[in-house]
């Protein structure tokens, strides 16, 4: 008989990040997000509906409702299913730069969580201000992504 070697199995021990997407472009804050997430880290990321997108307003919102108007004509019930909260779209976002039909895909996206404000447990933590995603330097017209949910029906409680 031959021995077989069993596996001595370290715990695994996730490092969590904390980043404010607080006036964060949407798309460089996801990418940055994306490559957090698969170097397999645990990413929060707070203030969504801080969040902005580039562009003038009624442009982008055309896109949206455009995007919004898209099911299955025979049963609209059966989706796709386009998210209306702000935490929901930024993760929605996220998910669009992971390799999402692999499984580190799918492991990466279950370490990302969303909030909107900023909750009391992550208020003392240290928060990340991703500096490659600052608005500040866009000279364009922009809305933030509070502004394009209330839009679409979400409200603020």
């Amino acid at each position: 008989m031959a021995k077989t070697a069993t596996k001595t199995e370290t715990p695994i021990t996730v490092t969590k990040i904390n980043i404010d997407a607080d006036n964060a472009i949407l798309g460089r804050l996801s990418t940055e997000v994306a490559k957090y997430l698969l170097e397999g880290y645990a990413v929060n990321i707070l203030n969504c509906e801080k969040a902005v997108i580039s562009g003038k307003k009624h442009s982008v919102l055309r896109e949206y409702r455009a995007m919004h108007k898209i099911h299955t004509h025979t049963n609209p019930r059966r989706g796709p299913f386009h998210p209306k909260r702000p935490d929901r779209l930024v993760r929605r976002t996220v998910r669009g730069m992971l390799p999402w039909k692999k499984s580190k895909g799918k492991q990466a996206y279950h370490r990302l969580l969303t909030y909107i404000g900023v909750p009391e447990e992550f208020a003392k933590s240290e928060i990340i201000k991703p500096k490659f995603a600052d608005a500040s330097k866009l000279d364009c017209k922009r809305i933030t992504i509070g502004e394009l949910c209330k839009e679409f029906g979400w409200q603020e409680y």
